[in-house]
């Protein structure tokens, strides 16, 4: 996995400015090169001829020879599906030894020009800036602008960098490639650019609505995550943007994926906005039966919340780009699982068909719990996700990685079909992907708030007996309508393994809700499910809270902890 690498913005001081961040960071807890493999003999040759300038303006010299109509995603899923019937070719283009031996901070000196921004001359709101290669990013991607319908691959050219202090390299080939691209538009002010969009590195994008700052990424396809096998991350071969209009108000980019085990074709719609969105359309190919494919990945980071005082490292009392999974099941059913920092990996899955959404969410959007002028977690977004179609049988998994360092994403969550996708044949998953700065209109419940672990105890006896309370507060919804009559509001709580040994409902004048308190036991080496939610007689006024809880055996720590 790779280190995290957030830059500032860079400064605003002309109308027309680009306001860029650099989403370089961390994913899934391990270090990994975000570089692209990419096979010369895949990637379609480029035409030199013309200069990058032109192409800016529009020049079709370099066109995509190999489609007579008009680009599009059939011409990706072609590719694909090509992909997918041959084995799978590993051969990585390399690229100059100065370029991987770049440092962190001198790969940062290494900017994309603003000047030279695509569609700067055309008439859209959107500018395409492209990621130089180097340090971490050694593996190359092609680039392709769609214009009138026709794919041009962008060469590569020093000229379109600023090198600062590090020397521009010479003798590089046009068809060298490039780390990925950033897309920015006036999505904050309709005189600046700001970042909208970025892939770099696998399968990764991110994305930002109104007032975001970077946070959680998104996945294109997750393979053998938190599994016995090494985790498998497919990659990006080419990635092609289709040109906006002066009305355009989506941007459509389409991506050939590729890895050992899988190739697809997907292509996004993104809506830029208030919360900007993402249209998913993934057309995945196996080449073998993946047991652990994760559809629909996000990954996030995790080091302390509220709950979690050991965890802290400084001053500051939360450190995390989310805070909860949030999801609702077929049945209905609306879903808060806080997410913690274990103390050894934990996974927990939640079996359901026809799941009707899922995310990452950063609900708490209160300075004051982050105390961090720099990140600023409090404008992280969340990310939701909402299936189209019967995605049929599967679970949601979460996977928890435990970790010392805010420098790595530790959280994945991702959809796992129960019965494998079958080999060599093609399934399409479509989803609308939203950035989100509250949870607050997705459903009518009370939502949790805020959600604290009490101190684990070990009774003395033959086997031992854990014992602990978690407090949960719950506010929102049409909470404050009952709390001049708390005894009309009623506690359920229920284990799948252990007691619960007894419940306190406290009314919240504060927050408008209400602070529930429940007392657990559970023999140790066992672990449990559990679930609470509010109720009055026979209506539901809450989303459930949902956790899980494990006391290790007698001298022993777990290696791993898996809730099912």
């Amino acid at each position: 996995m790779t280190a995290m690498l957030n830059s500032a913005p860079l400064a605003i001081t002309e109308p027309d400015a680009i306001r860029l961040e650099y989403p370089w960071r961390s994913q899934g807890g391990r270090m990994r090169s975000t570089g692209l493999f990419c096979s010369r003999r895949t990637v379609l040759a480029l035409l030199v001829s013309s200069s990058v300038v032109s192409l800016s303006k529009g020049s079709t010299a370099l066109a995509d020879q190999t489609s007579q109509n008009r680009f599009g995603y059939e011409d990706v899923i072609g590719r694909a599906k090509a992909l997918a019937e041959r084995p799978f070719d590993a051969e990585a283009a390399a690229i100059p030894q100065e370029l991987t031996k770049l440092s962190y901070d001198s790969y940062r000196e290494i900017r994309f020009r603003r000047d030279r921004a695509f569609w700067r001359d055309g008439a859209s709101d959107y500018r395409l800036l492209l990621f130089h290669l180097g340090f971490l990013h050694t593996k190359p991607v092609q680039v392709h602008i769609i214009k009138n319908g026709t794919a041009i691959p962008i060469p590569f050219t020093t000229g379109l960098f600023e090198y600062g202090k590090v020397p521009v390299p010479k003798q590089l080939s046009p068809s060298l490639g490039f780390a990925g691209f950033a897309v920015t538009t006036t999505l904050n002010d309709p005189n600046v650019q700001d970042e909208l969009i970025s892939f770099i590195g696998a399968s990764y994008f991110r994305f930002l609505g109104r007032g975001h700052r970077y946070g959680l990424s998104a996945r294109s396809l997750a393979i053998d995550v938190g599994g016995e096998r090494p985790e498998e991350f497919p990659f990006f071969r080419a990635l092609w943007l289709e040109e906006p209009s002066r009305d355009s108000t989506e941007l459509t980019i389409y991506g050939l994926l590729d890895s050992r085990s899988v190739a697809g074709a997907f292509r996004y719609v993104v809506t830029p906005g208030k919360q900007t969105s993402v249209q998913v359309t993934a057309t995945i190919m196996p080449r073998r039966e993946i047991a652990r494919l994760g559809v629909a990945p996000l990954t996030s980071m995790f080091l302390a919340g509220e709950g979690d005082l050991s965890r802290r490292t400084d001053f500051r009392p939360e450190i995390h780009d989310s805070d909860g999974l949030m999801f609702r099941i077929e049945s209905g059913e609306w879903a808060w699982r806080p997410i913690h920092n274990p103390k050894a990996l934990r996974i927990s899955s939640f079996a359901d068909r026809n799941l009707r959404g899922f995310g990452l969410m950063q609900r708490d959007r209160n300075f004051e719990h982050y105390q961090d002028l720099e990140a600023r977690y409090h404008a992280r977004p969340g990310y939701w996700i909402e299936p189209e179609g019967n995605w049929g049988d599967g679970r949601l998994e979460l996977i928890e990685i435990p970790t010392d360092n805010e420098a790595f994403d530790n959280i994945v969550a991702c959809w796992t079909p129960s019965t494998p996708l079958p080999a060599g044949k093609a399934t399409v998953f479509s989803y609308r992907l939203s950035a989100l700065s509250t949870t607050g209109a997705l459903h009518p419940y009370g939502q949790v708030k805020n959600s604290f672990d009490g101190g684990d105890s070990l009774e003395s006896s033959a086997n031992g007996i854990g014992k602990k309370r978690f407090i949960i507060d719950f506010a929102d919804g049409d909470l404050a309508f009952y709390l001049s009559d708390a005894k009309r509001v009623e506690v359920v709580a229920s284990t799948t393994a252990g007691a619960i040994l007894g419940t306190i409902l406290d009314p919240n004048p504060i927050t408008k809700g209400f602070r529930v308190i429940v007392d657990v036991n559970l023999p140790a080496g066992e672990s449990t499910e559990l679930r609470v939610f509010l109720k009055s007689r026979g209506r539901v006024l809450t989303e459930i809270w949902t956790n899980s809880w494990t006391v290790a055996a007698p001298d022993s720590i777990p290696k791993a902890v898996r809730n099912d």
